[in-house]
């Protein structure tokens, strides 16, 4: 079931709703629009018992947009967005999944707002935000970057050269080009807009490199005091398999889930067992 939910600050998120209501919440930040959470583990997650609720970042999807090129909000303001959601949607607190740079919402979410969580899920993402990298972490492979940043944007206004632009990104990246070609025209269909600065928002996460990130987070990880789970595909050259090593050695506690066949997405085939794992939290 889809709907809109308007935050106290009045912004509207675009939300999905899977599971029982009155179940325990499950809400799954996007990176940035909800489909980067793929249906198999929606599923899973609520036929496991919990009201699995995943939604917009914003300027994506069903979400508020105003000017991608030139975001008015912070990462502290989207991290209150995830709080408000929290809030609104059950009266306890809520087990937080964030996927790729929706992790990093979830971290500052979690830091920030500590009384609206119980459980943290980290996905396919690093504890600093985008732009250099600290030393200890391995940045983007540079080999693989110079290849998707060669493929040349599409026609923002073409569906079906924005889903092949998408498919041919994947394959570079290491994950399945097929379904990355199926969900870009879902996103497609979805963006408001066929304004380049809208649709790289939606499609490439692009207005986070234009989103205001600071003050750094990660050595405040160590305050964290929910349950944890670090999922990470250990084929991942965008955020490398040390980002999330270093996330789970440095939240106490913390679980660390290599999926052995991944990349930067969560396949299809690893829905169950991400699923199974957050079910523990």
């Amino acid at each position: 079931m889809h709907s809109a939910f308007r935050t106290p600050e009045g912004v509207t998120l675009g939300v999905e709703h899977f599971g029982d209501e009155a179940a325990p919440l499950v809400l799954l930040a996007g990176g940035t629009t909800m489909l980067s959470w793929p249906d198999a583990l929606c599923l899973a997650l609520a036929h496991g018992g919990r009201h699995v609720v995943r939604y917009d970042l914003r300027d994506s999807g069903a979400s508020a947009t105003v000017d991608p090129d030139a975001p008015a909000y912070t990462l502290r303001d989207l991290a209150a967005d995830a709080a408000a959601l929290a809030r609104g949607l059950d009266d306890r607190p809520a087990h937080l999944a964030g996927i790729g740079v929706g992790g990093m919402v979830a971290q500052v979410a979690a830091l920030d707002h500590p009384d609206a969580f119980s459980a943290l899920t980290l996905a396919g993402t690093r504890p600093v935000a985008p732009g250099p990298v600290d030393d200890d972490l391995p940045d983007h492979d540079a080999a693989t970057m110079r290849r998707a940043f060669a493929v040349p944007l599409p026609d923002w206004s073409d569906r079906a050269a924005v889903a092949q632009s998408a498919a041919i990104r994947a394959e570079i990246l290491g994950d399945d080009p097929a379904a990355a070609r199926a969900t870009a025209e879902r996103v497609y269909d979805r963006t408001p807009g066929p304004q380049p600065a809208v649709q790289m928002a939606n499609q490439l996460g692009m207005v986070f490199a234009k989103l205001d990130c600071t003050p750094r987070w990660r050595e405040r990880l160590p305050e964290l005091a929910v349950p944890t789970l670090v999922v990470h595909g250990r084929r991942d050259p965008f955020f490398p398999l040390g980002n999330g090593e270093a996330l789970a050695r440095e939240i106490p506690g913390a679980r660390l889930l290599v999926l052995d066949r991944a990349a930067t997405s969560i396949p299809d085939t690893a829905a169950d067992e991400v699923a199974a794992a957050m079910l523990t939290l």
